[in-house]
């Protein structure tokens, strides 16, 4: 039997849920809303990514992460941003300002 590959979008699930937040689908997206923050998380390219919302997450896998974060630092978007590199149930967190934060 072959190896059974998790979806982006079922693993940015995951990962949020894990992290308290209640995780809803919004259309093309996922919403997930802690508090007072809602985040909009996304595996589409920033290009064709909706701009609605304040705070947005782009989900990649690992050898694409690095891409998305710049372009989106050369778009300069309207929102706060954050690109999260997923590889095989890890991830970590790239904000625009280059800092790198590891999974808790």
């Amino acid at each position: 039997m072959g190896a059974v590959s998790t979806s982006l979008v079922e693993e940015a699930r995951t990962i949020f849920s894990d992290l308290g937040y209640e995780v809803t689908e919004d259309g093309d997206e996922l919403r997930a809303e802690r508090k007072w923050r809602t985040v909009h998380v996304t595996t589409d390219d920033p290009d064709d990514a909706a701009t609605h919302g304040r705070l947005r997450c782009f989900v990649a896998r690992g050898d694409q992460a690095n891409t998305v974060r710049e372009r989106l630092l050369s778009t300069e978007p309207d929102y706060d941003w954050a690109v999260m590199r997923v590889d095989d149930g890890e991830y970590q967190v790239l904000h625009p300002s280059g800092d790198v934060l590891p999974a808790p």
